[in-house]
């Protein structure tokens, strides 16, 4: 269940409480008169079935809640309630299968937004998945799988173009080209002085056997980015992040970025355009998955996702 904290003017305070009671799905409505100071208000708490949260905050955004008070939720790890049973039970599906929007909402915007920790754990990644095609060591790439973060400004990319959010898009896409640039640019200059020191040469991508999956894009590679962004995307819309890892570990992205950076570095030119097409086709394969699940979800719980009967009556004040 989700744990709703609404700051609501007085006089909507009444039309909130009456959002959560109308609501099978709401629990345990607490109201806390003149409680909130910044914003001022009354502070209304309340649980929530997951599956049946869309229903409540479009209802809450009707009341213009958000633009007068604020809402915030956070997730319930335990709830020994009979009444919260109940309330689990009253909504459709299963927790496990519902999407928040508003939270999907937030989550993409974070992930679409470039930051330093984004441009760090690319650039390690791309350099460990370099040195694990330098060795030919199979470990050494899946561990620059596991620690890439691409995948979130891919599903935020997804999700603006649900949206049709121009802006989304563009910063998304912004952190992906930027971010695999960046981190491209500094494995190169890594590969470049480590040849210059002669602790690299170019034999070494020569005869590879247990690599050589980074170099030989197909069909396989572009199927195995279209299940990689379903399970992406149902991992990030159900809060599985144990499953997200294995999405990182089916997707070889970083390993194409880390390969072009020392093919270039040591010369091998076929390398690196046959690199470039695997990074492309597995971001390609993961964009059109992600976007056609994200559709599914959207048409199913358009039409089974909870409704709570009526609309709120607003009354404002002025």
């Amino acid at each position: 269940m989700l744990h709703l904290r609404v700051i609501a003017p007085p006089d909507r305070t009444a039309d909130v409480v009456r959002v959560a009671e109308d609501s099978p799905a709401c629990v345990n409505v607490i109201v806390f008169p003149g409680a909130a100071r910044s914003p001022e208000g009354d502070l209304v708490q309340f649980d929530v079935a997951r599956e049946a949260a869309n229903g409540v905050l479009d209802h809450l955004r009707d009341l213009g809640i958000p633009e007068a008070g604020s809402i915030s939720a956070e997730h319930i790890d335990l709830s020994l309630s009979t009444r919260a049973e109940a309330a689990e039970e009253a909504a459709p599906g299963y927790e496990d299968d519902a999407v928040v929007w508003d939270e999907l909402d937030a989550r993409t915007t974070d992930d679409a937004t470039m930051t330093w920790a984004f441009l760090a754990f690319l650039a390690l990644a791309t350099q460990i998945a370099g040195i694990g095609a330098l060795l030919d060591q199979p470990i050494l790439i899946v561990g620059a799988m596991v620690l890439g973060p691409e995948f979130g400004a891919v599903a935020a990319i997804c999700f603006g173009i649900m949206r049709r959010d121009v802006v989304r898009i563009g910063t998304a896409l912004r952190t992906l080209v930027v971010g695999f640039a960046v981190s491209i640019a500094i494995t190169l200059a890594c590969a470049a002085v480590s040849r210059w020191l002669g602790w690299i040469t170019p034999r070494m991508l020569d005869d590879r056997t247990l690599t050589t999956f980074i170099i030989h894009p197909d069909k396989w590679s572009f199927i195995v980015a279209i299940l990689a962004g379903i399970a992406g995307i149902l991992s990030i819309t159900a809060g599985k992040s144990s499953a997200l890892v294995g999405v990182f570990i089916s997707v070889t992205t970083v390993p194409a970025a880390g390969n072009i950076a020392v093919a270039i570095a040591l010369g091998h030119w076929y390398e690196v355009g046959s690199s470039g097409i695997q990074l492309g086709v597995n971001l390609g394969g993961m964009l059109i998955a992600g976007l056609a699940t994200l559709g599914v979800q959207w048409v199913l719980w358009q039409r089974y996702g909870m409704r709570v009967a009526g609309r709120p009556r607003v009354r404002r004040s002025g």
